[in-house]
């Protein structure tokens, strides 16, 4: 098996863990796998470093002072590793086997990154490469940066890129978690998540993956999330599925809109639970929904339309809150989902700025993390479908 394994900056924060990683890292290559290896700078060195600069650095000064945290990482570990006989390398930006190239742009040069990059696994029979995370070079020479996150990003790329079977992220949480440990009792490892979940939640403020690493995941690339202390980098841990793929959608059938009105709704706590519960319990799905001051819409399937209509009716007959309700049917939603939504700005502004321009009237736009939804009218559904492939 061909594995890549990232050690976080917790994970490589000490002597004792840097011992600990090069264990974990030397029993798999003595049980015959292929290990590459991606070092993240040790414990908080990074920012450290940062807090250190109190002048106006330009980028290219930057980067080579904050490089210094991940080429001491890939010292250490190389020398923990040489200790235990295992034959390893380390690699830094200006090395002649150096994989990662950026354009001059910024962006990775994919291209010549591939090129390195398989060059680099045909020697993973013979050695293991200790590669600094989050750096990169460009065609100058010169030392650049993957953004935060940088280390992971670097993980499943080079995991693409060299045919891994498995990427593994060694950090200090025991996985992907039903809620933080720290603030929910009874957390635990959920074992298993898509891509997809796994992002919607990494852009809201879970630290487990960087957003950008799971752009470069393939559904045949094993992504797993291990605790420094699991001792073991083929086993364990959270398992990251599929792939996230880049989709524009409209859905089939046709929606209606049922609004209700009250006043203060957005000072009345659990509202939204009621008014949903009450949907839920008569097996009434709901597509979507969005929030005013005084309002909140529920999209539903056409054909459940009048039935939500009287069961929110029954709610506002019983709760001085709520004032009416009204249904508008006829109107269709396009759904636009990417890898990279999140780090192009603008994108709402891309989706609707060409059906504003055709004068589609637009009833609702609902984001997520790494969606855009348009609701407009059933008959302007084809064309705003088009215009939105057009924009992508």
């Amino acid at each position: 098996m061909r594995v890549v394994a990232k050690f976080g900056g917790t994970s490589l924060g000490n002597g004792d863990r840097i011992n600990r990683a090069a264990d974990n890292i030397a029993e798999a290559v003595n049980n015959g796998h292929e290990v590459a290896v991606i070092a993240s700078a040790m414990g908080n060195t990074t920012d450290e470093l940062l807090d250190e600069i109190e002048y106006e650095a330009d980028d290219a000064d930057r980067a080579e002072i904050v490089s210094m945290g991940e080429r001491t990482s890939v010292r250490m570990l190389k020398g923990a590793l040489a200790a235990r006989g295992i034959n390893a390398m380390f690699l830094e930006p200006g090395g002649d086997e150096w994989p990662i190239i950026t354009d001059e742009y910024g962006e990775v040069d994919v291209e010549e990154t591939q090129r390195r990059a398989k060059a680099l696994a045909g020697q993973l029979t013979d050695v293991v490469p200790v590669i600094t995370g989050f750096l990169a070079e460009d065609h100058q020479g010169n030392v650049t940066t993957l953004g935060r996150g940088g280390s992971d990003t670097t993980a499943v790329m080079l995991g693409k890129y060299m045919d891994a079977d498995d990427v593994v992220i060694v950090t200090d949480v025991e996985g992907v978690m039903t809620g933080d440990p720290r603030v929910v009792e009874g957390a635990r490892n959920v074992g298993e998540i898509t891509v997809d979940e796994l992002r919607s939640l990494s852009f809201r403020g879970a630290e487990v993956v960087a957003p950008s690493a799971l752009s470069y995941k393939e559904a045949d690339l094993g992504v797993r999330v291990v605790h420094y202390q699991h001792g073991d980098l083929l086993a364990g841990g959270t398992s990251i599925q599929g792939e996230f793929e880049n989709l524009i959608d409209l859905q089939e059938n046709s929606l209606a809109c049922v609004t209700v009105a009250g006043r203060a709704i957005r000072n009345s706590p659990g509202i939204l639970a009621e008014l949903s519960g009450a949907l839920a319990d008569e097996d009434i799905n709901i597509s979507g929904n969005s929030s005013g001051m005084d309002s909140l819409t529920f999209y539903v399937d056409e054909a459940d339309a009048e039935q939500a209509e009287a069961i929110l009716h029954d709610r506002i007959v019983e709760d001085d809150t709520l004032s009416s309700v009204t249904v508008e049917d006829g109107i269709a939603v396009v759904r636009v989902t990417g890898s990279e939504m999140p780090n192009q700005p603008s994108m709402v502004k891309r989706v609707t700025d060409p059906l504003e321009d055709a004068h589609i009237h637009l009833y609702d736009v609902i984001t997520s993390a790494t969606s855009v939804s348009v609701f407009v009218p059933w008959d302007d559904r084809e064309q705003a479908l088009e215009l939105v492939q057009d924009v992508f």
